[in-house]
C-alpha cells in the first residue's frame, strides 16, 4: 500500500504512512471520541471488541501497528531488557511527530465529523509512551497507560520534573499485582514507580486512577487495555 492510500476492509479502513499500518474501527455516530492505540501484535480489533463489551459509550479506534516497538515507544536510549535483546532506541519523539503530524490528521480526515476528543492508550512500552506523550504534545485529552513499562530507566524522575503540556481530563494507570515480582532487576521497580507516578498525578490535581489487576505482565493484555479505554470513555 502506498503511503497515505486508504483501503477498505469490511467496516474498517487501513492506512499506511511511512511504514506504519493504521486500522480504523469507526464509531456508529459522527463526532464520537477517537481513541489512538499503539499496538505490538495487531490486537486493535480484539481490544475494540472487548471495549464494546464493557461500555455502551460510542467511540472510534485508530490502532497503529508495524511499529519499531523498542525504538518508537521509548523516550531515550536504554540497555537491553534481557540478554540477547536489542537495546531500546529512544525514538519516541520522532514517532510522536509522525503520529501527531501525519497519522492523526489522516485519521480525523477520514471520520465524517471531528471527534469530541482524542484519547491515547497503550500497553507495556505503549503505556510508557502514552505518559511520555503528555509532556510533549497537547493533542490528547485523555490517557490510558495499561501495565505501563514505568520501570524504564529515568522515567519517574523525568515525569515528576516535566510538566504536562495539557492537563488531561482523566488519566488511567494499571498494573498486574505480580509485575514487580520479577528476577529482572531492571523491571523490579515497576510497581513502586507506578504507585509513585499515580500519586504524583493525583497530587497535581489530575483526575487519575490506578487499578491493580491479578497476575503478571503478560496476563490478559487485551482485557487490561480495554478496561483502561472503557474507563476513559465513561469518565
Amino acid at each position: 500500500m502506498e503511503n497515505g492510500e486508504w483501503g477498505i476492509v469490511g467496516v474498517n479502513a487501513t492506512l499506511g504512512i511511512e511504514g506504519k499500518r493504521v486500522e480504523l474501527f469507526p464509531s456508529e455516530n459522527p463526532g464520537a471520541p477517537l481513541v489512538v492505540l499503539n499496538t505490538v501484535t495487531g490486537e486493535g480489533g480484539a481490544v475494540a471488541q472487548a471495549v464494546k463489551g464493557m461500555t455502551d459509550v460510542d467511540f472510534a479506534l485508530a490502532a497503529v501497528g508495524n511499529l519499531r516497538w523498542g525504538d518508537d515507544m521509548t523516550p531515550w536510549p536504554a540497555p537491553p531488557v534481557r540478554k540477547g535483546e536489542a537495546p531500546c532506541g529512544g525514538r519516541a519523539d520522532d514517532y510522536l511527530q509522525l503520529l501527531t503530524g501525519r497519522i492523526l490528521p489522516a485519521v480525523v480526515e477520514r471520520l465524517s465529523k471531528a471527534p469530541a476528543y482524542i484519547a491515547l492508550a497503550g500497553y507495556s512500552l505503549g503505556g510508557l509512551f502514552a505518559l511520555y506523550a503528555t509532556t510533549r504534545t497537547d493533542a490528547f485529552a485523555r490517557v490510558a497507560s495499561a501495565s505501563g513499562s514505568l520501570w524504564y530507566p529515568g522515567f519517574v524522575e523525568y515525569a515528576r520534573t516535566h510538566g504536562l503540556l495539557r492537563e488531561p481530563d482523566c488519566l488511567y494507570l494499571s498494573l498486574g499485582d505480580r509485575e514487580g515480582r520479577t528476577n529482572n532487576p531492571l523491571m523490579r521497580p515497576v510497581e513502586e514507580n507506578t504507585r509513585l507516578l499515580a500519586g504524583h498525578y493525583q497530587g497535581a490535581g489530575i483526575h487519575a486512577v490506578l487499578e491493580m489487576n491479578p497476575g503478571g505482565h503478560f496476563k490478559d493484555a487485551v482485557r487490561r487495555t480495554a478496561r483502561g479505554i472503557a474507563w476513559l470513555l465513561q469518565e
